[in-house]
Parts: structure tokens; C-alpha cells; sequence
């Protein structure tokens, strides 16, 4: 259900904007959209998993903050980071 170390690393390459880059709101949303596609499987063998359902709910509501932050701040910037992440929104 959770990410590898080397996974994540590979994610944080992938969307860092600049060298040494973990924290800035691309990577704390690619990060989280794996967690949630990983825990989505999960959920669909495991239906009645509730612990397991309110941590995926928590964490796609933290993902939606992460967004709405960075298209206040930036809006080119949120809507590459939907495009290369595959979200609706």
C-alpha cells in the first residue's frame, strides 16, 4: 500500500522545480496521488477496510488543498502538474 523509498525518489526527480527540491507542492502532489492509486487497488479487494478508507479519504482531501494552493498561486503551473498527472480537475 505505501511507496517504495526508491519510487519515491524517482517522483521527486520527475517534478522537483529546481535542484534539491522534496517539498515544494509538485512533489507533495505526485507523491500523494501514488499513495492514493496504490490504496485505491487496495480498496477495491478489501471493500469493507474502513481504517484504510479514512486514510484515503484524508489524503485525497490533503492532495485537493495542495491543488487549490498552488492554482492560487500559479496557475500555468497547476494545470502541468494535472496534465502530467492524469487528474481531472
Amino acid at each position: 500500500m505505501s511507496i517504495t523509498a526508491e519510487r519515491k525518489q524517482t517522483l521527486v526527480g520527475e517534478y522537483k522545480t529546481n535542484e534539491g527540491d522534496t517539498g515544494s507542492p509538485e512533489v507533495q502532489v505526485a507523491i500523494l496521488s501514488e499513495r492514493i492509486r496504490n490504496l485505491t487497488e487496495h480498496m477495491q479487494t478489501h471493500k469493507k477496510d474502513f481504517h484504510s478508507r479514512r486514510g484515503l479519504l484524508m489524503m485525497v482531501g490533503q492532495r485537493r488543498r495542495l491543488l487549490d494552493y498552488l492554482k492560487g498561486k500559479d496557475q500555468g503551473r497547476y494545470e502541468t502538474l494535472i496534465g502530467r498527472l492524469g487528474l481531472r480537475r
